[in-house]
């Protein structure tokens, strides 16, 4: 969305797809998982009374499109990528398959899997946590607004500290909500380590990548 109000920014657009691009020329195997936010929110529309079933599809379609726009964009700048769908749509984009994603990982194609997981009540980040454990990812990137998490409100208060390193029982106990409180439990009870770093800041992902201290670590 960028510093629109709604959609897709193409400046937005073309900045994520420059990040993506920093780390596929390293030849670092990646997986992207995208919201809909910009577009449609689930959560949300389900507030004002649509029927959450039915709004939390319209946010998983709103995924495809981004997801959609970015391979377009990833494609034009040389990066081969595919899309792979929770959803059935054989016309836009493959079926989630494990296997046929991890030989496109293999093949040196970014994966992005888009509608999240094909089910209504799960959100964006549980996605996330469930398609990275099923390709074995080391590591789950939470590229966002904040950079890191912090052990108070930073926009209530100065003094707050940005924590380089918390557990996941931290997280959950001292409900920080930098994450959906679901998909921080899915990645303590299987080990996946992740990391919450802004995406607003040019080359973040590829320096933590490369393994400087960026950002918060979550981790046992």
């Amino acid at each position: 969305m960028g510093e629109l109000d709604f959609g897709i920014s193409p400046q937005m657009l073309d900045y994520v797809a420059e990040e993506i691009k920093r780390i596929y020329l390293r030849d670092v195997q990646m997986a992207l998982v995208v919201g809909g936010g910009n577009i449609f929110r689930g959560v949300k529309a389900g507030a004002f009374g649509m029927d959450r079933t039915s709004a939390d599809h319209m946010g998983m379609l709103a995924t495809v499109m981004n997801s959609l726009a970015l391979q377009d964009i990833l494609q034009n700048k040389g990066v081969e990528t595919r899309v792979q769908t929770a959803i059935e749509m054989h016309e836009v984009a493959e079926s989630y398959i494990l296997r046929r994603a991890i030989r496109h990982l293999e093949k040196k194609r970014v994966v992005i899997f888009a509608a999240g997981t094909g089910n209504p009540y799960f959100t964006t980040d549980t996605a996330a946590v469930l398609r990275a454990k099923e390709v074995q990812a080391e590591v789950l990137i939470k590229a966002t607004k904040v950079d890191g998490i912090y052990d108070r409100d930073p926009e209530k208060d100065s003094n707050a500290k940005r924590l380089e390193k918390i557990t996941y029982r931290d997280v959950l106990e001292r409900q920080l909500r930098v994450m959906d409180m679901t998909a921080i439990s899915l990645a303590m009870d299987n080990a996946l380590p992740v990391e919450v770093l802004s995406i607003k800041k040019a080359g973040n992902i590829d320096r933590f990548v490369c393994g400087e201290t960026i950002g918060t670590y979550i981790d046992h």
